[in-house]
């Protein structure tokens, strides 16, 4: 079992950087595959990042160059450190994680990940 709870968001001007965390309990981050994804109202929820247990990283097309994913194992901690932030980046943003053994391509998809924090929400202003 793994839980995932998010902190960090807010509001924000266009332009400008956030930093979101995800404190992971129950199992070590290391262990696992994270993920972020994220939902704007009427929208499906959509891929940003994922980071997998060998830190091999893969991002959205919209967020790359933008934003990066990272993780403090020590910290058992998952970030994404989101710069140049526009309006159309304005969702709820989620923390997830995955026990199984996906290829990142795999790891795109909601599908993958057995575990989700409870959001947090990211509002963009123009």
């Amino acid at each position: 079992q793994v839980q995932l709870v998010e902190s960090g968001g807010g509001l924000v001007q266009a332009g400008g950087s956030l930093r979101l965390s995800c404190q992971a309990s129950g199992r070590t981050t290391s262990s696992i595959h994270m993920g972020w994804f994220r939902q704007a109202p009427g929208k499906e929820r959509e891929f940003v990042a994922a980071i997998n247990r060998i830190e091999r990283s893969n991002y959205a097309n919209s967020v790359k160059g933008r934003f990066t994913i990272s993780r403090d194992n020590a910290k058992n901690t998952l970030y994404p450190q989101m710069n140049s932030l526009n309006p159309e980046d304005t969702a709820v943003y989620y923390c997830a994680a995955s026990t199984k053994l996906y290829t990142m391509m795999v790891l795109t998809t909601a599908a993958a990940y057995d575990y989700w924090g409870q959001g947090t929400q990211v509002t963009v202003s123009s």
